[in-house]
């Protein structure tokens, strides 16, 4: 009888749906979408070009090529800022193989208002690191996307940022909670870059967060509905099932 039991109850657990990767959340009155990766089961990856040599530029041109694989998008987000052909402008690192090398030059945008950064993926490990830091350690990971500008560095916020900043906008980001844990937010709110800093700083717990672009932020979670498709995308980052 025990026995009997204890397989009913090993079914219900087997039965309960995986909690949710992508859930809202808000803070300081602004509301925000939190995706949260553990590496060590959730294999994200990075995807620019498909097979033909041309970017994808949209999560459903994506998902299309692989479920001609037998797989599906689950989840993607825009990861990093790209040129007018859709190609990163900085460090891009996919499958193990630099397709473009750090930017390190002065320049104009969000993307050099320096430190800026790199979120990268190494077997079941990732993060967050300024880009000189990530110079410094000759890394050699499996993914990785440089963008700008950091939002917080070693638990402190970027100098650059004002508390009453007047640039508000929807955000996305990706910060690093710990070794294996990455955290990706798109905001709701139009926030300035010290509140989306504070968010992943005092709410998030990541000491380390990098912005990943602005008004073109995106985000495919099909689990709680969402599946934008406004704008002609760069760099994706998604996890694929």
């Amino acid at each position: 009888m025990l026995r009997a039991v204890l397989l009913v109850f090993a079914l219900l657990v087997l039965a309960e749906p995986a909690a949710a990767a992508c859930a809202p959340d808000s803070f300081e009155g602004n509301d925000y979408v939190v995706c949260r990766f553990d590496l060590r089961s959730d294999r994200l990856q990075l995807f620019n070009l498909g097979p033909d040599g041309e970017p994808y530029g949209s999560f459903p041109a994506l998902d299309e090529a692989l479920q001609e694989q037998g797989k599906s998008l689950v989840f993607g987000m825009n990861a990093g800022m790209y040129d007018e052909r859709l190609k990163p402008i900085g460090l891009y690192v996919e499958g193990g193989q630099q397709q473009k090398k750090l930017n390190r030059r002065n320049g104009p945008g969000n993307f050099h208002l320096k430190p800026n950064g790199v979120f990268y993926i190494a077997g079941d490990r990732g993060g967050v690191m300024e880009t000189e830091a990530f110079a410094k350690a000759r890394m050699k990971p499996d993914y990785a996307s440089q963008s700008g500008p950091m939002l917080v560095i070693n638990g402190a916020i970027h100098p650059k940022f004002s508390e009453d900043g007047q640039s508000r906008n929807r955000r996305n980001g990706v910060g690093a909670a710990d070794d294996h844990t990455l955290v990706f937010v798109i905001s709701d709110s139009y926030v300035n870059f010290h509140a989306f800093a504070r968010l992943f700083r005092d709410h998030l717990d990541c000491r380390n967060a990098l912005f990943l672009d602005g008004s073109i932020s995106s985000l495919y979670a099909p689990e709680i509905g969402r599946r934008d498709g406004f704008f002609e995308l760069g760099p994706i980052v998604g996890l694929v099932k």
